[in-house]
């Protein structure tokens, strides 16, 4: 027994040491942290149970009989995160380079087959050089496990990637298919293929950061949905979302005590909309006032910023937040704004997460770039996710809301369950003046005369009341009273029961 003893806490020993001081050092150099550490700071003390320490690769070619190390580069297991339950998964790159192999590749799989019968978020941490080229289509093999099991997974348990090294080749796709991802700025990249290929390819020059960089990702492709400045943070901010979120499709979003009173007024909000029509205002100033104690956790920041996303709480309960911002673009939607609030709506339709529209658009950004680009599809993807969704959806239009961007920004029309208006609402098929160089077009040389008729068509069309007398908006209320009328809606709204029409999946437009 004495043996069997010594010889387990040698293998644990070797398995705690991963690939040795001087590599975790070497880690520690370059501002990050060991996978060890990461999952020491995301749960909480004392709660991580490892499992498969003692796995062991089995490869047998180009040397690799002699180089075992226990873990096999990844760290398993499960924990709480705040009191609840999480999986999770860190890559080891101080072992083989955080490599992917079949073993490797069965730790994770076994983490997330096991979340996915008790309901439970699944987290990977991602530092890994990609496959492991040693078992050739083994490891290849062993993705592909992994990327089955996301897809399994999806809409049944939340699936978040933190990229903190090194994702690249066919490993990023398993971060693609999960629900969100976080990066760390100059220490994690993703791309499909590198530099080297690129520049053989297609003469490109271009470094790591520039390719696939955090900063990259979370500005110009909207492939990451934040970037923290290093490690730390990012688990920290980590801790912080997986609070909003339920554990899984089964469960209701969590509640958490607030002493922001569900009828607290803001005054300082009739004020917000200025008097022009084309002035823009900031619209993260109305979501920070109005949702419990200011808390807003912004998704894709600095991607498509003419929409807001993000989650709040409203009385203790997670809500997603969809927002138009007028501060750019005027608020128009476009590609990217459509494919960023359409994943974000249908995340929350899949976790029950109510869902809160502001609304202040003139409608689809115009342009052939936009046109050949498929706005046609792209903005249909938006409207579907918001067609579909089953989940209480309360909207407010605070300003404009032109046209067909209009109908798809949660209105009356796709199921909205409460559609309030401020006074300030414009709900018309255009704005004034577009509409009455169309309807009056043989009066464009006189000025007076379609001076005249934009401000007939302003006193007829750019207020809420023809929508209210359709039943299409169901009360103007006012700006101070908005988060009161929210907070009622939501408690009515509480056990709502809707279902679609049975299908195997639908069909949306991508």
């Amino acid at each position: 027994m004495q043996e069997i003893l010594r010889r387990l806490e040698e293998k644990r020993d070797a398995a705690r040491a991963g690939g040795g001081q001087r590599r975790v050092q070497a880690q520690h150099a370059k501002g990050k942290l060991s996978a060890r550490e990461r999952l020491e700071l995301l749960f909480d003390p004392d709660s991580f149970e490892e499992w498969d320490m003692f796995v062991e690769h089995r490869s047998s070619d180009f040397g690799m009989a002699e180089q075992k190390i226990p873990g096999d580069g990844v760290v398993t297991g499960y924990g709480t995160v705040n009191g609840r339950l999480v999986f999770a998964f860190s890559q080891d790159f101080t072992v083989f380079g955080g490599a992917l192999s079949e073993a490797h590749a069965e730790k994770i799989c076994k983490v997330m087959d096991q979340a996915l019968q008790v309901g439970a978020p699944v987290v990977g941490l991602n530092d890994s050089g990609g496959a492991r080229i040693q078992e050739g289509v083994a490891s290849l093999a062993g993705y592909a496990e992994v990327f089955q099991r996301n897809v399994l997974a999806s809409g049944v348990v939340p699936q978040l990637s933190l990229i903190m090294g090194p994702c690249a080749g066919g490993a990023v796709y398993s971060p693609a298919m999960t629900d969100f991802i976080f990066m760390v700025k100059d220490s994690s990249y993703m791309f499909v293929t590198g530099p080297d290929v690129v520049k053989t390819v297609t003469h490109e020059t271009v470094t790591q950061e520039e390719l696939g960089g955090a900063v990259t990702h979370t500005t110009r492709s909207g492939v990451a949905d934040l970037a923290f400045e290093n490690d730390v943070e990012a688990l920290l901010q980590l801790r912080r979302f997986i609070d909003f979120l339920p554990s899984s499709n089964r469960e209701k979003p969590p509640l958490r005590a607030s002493w922001d009173p569900p009828d607290r007024l803001e005054m300082s909000l009739d004020s917000l909309v200025p008097a022009s029509p084309n002035k823009p205002y900031d619209m993260r100033e109305l979501v920070e006032k109005v949702v419990d104690e200011g808390d807003f956790f912004e998704l894709q920041p600095s991607y498509a910023r003419n929409i807001i996303v993000g989650f709040a709480r409203m009385e203790g309960a997670t809500v997603g937040i969809v927002a138009n911002q007028p501060m750019v673009l005027a608020g128009c939607l476009d590609i990217d704004s459509s494919r960023k609030a359409a994943r974000f709506v249908r995340f929350c339709d899949c976790f029950s997460i109510p869902i809160i529209t502001f609304v202040d658009v003139p409608g689809f950004l115009p342009g052939t770039a936009q046109e050949y680009g498929g706005i046609i599809k792209h903005g249909a993807k938006l409207l579907f996710a918001f067609a579909e969704a089953t989940v209480p959806k309360v909207t407010v239009i605070t300003r404009k809301a032109y046209g067909g961007a209009y109908d798809v920004m949660s209105s009356k029309h796709l199921r909205g369950d409460v559609n309030y208006a401020w006074p300030s609402a414009e709900i018309a098929v255009m704005g004034p003046k577009g509409a009455v160089e169309i309807i009056f077009r043989s009066d464009l040389g006189n000025a007076a005369k379609i001076e005249a008729r934009t401000e007939e068509y302003r006193e007829k069309f750019a207020n809420p009341f023809v929508a209210g007398a359709r039943g299409f908006i169901d009360d103007v209320i006012m700006p101070h009273g908005t988060r009161r009328r929210i907070c009622r809606s939501l408690a009515m709204l509480r056990d709502k029961k809707l279902t679609n029409p049975w299908k195997k999946h639908a069909n949306i437009p991508l």
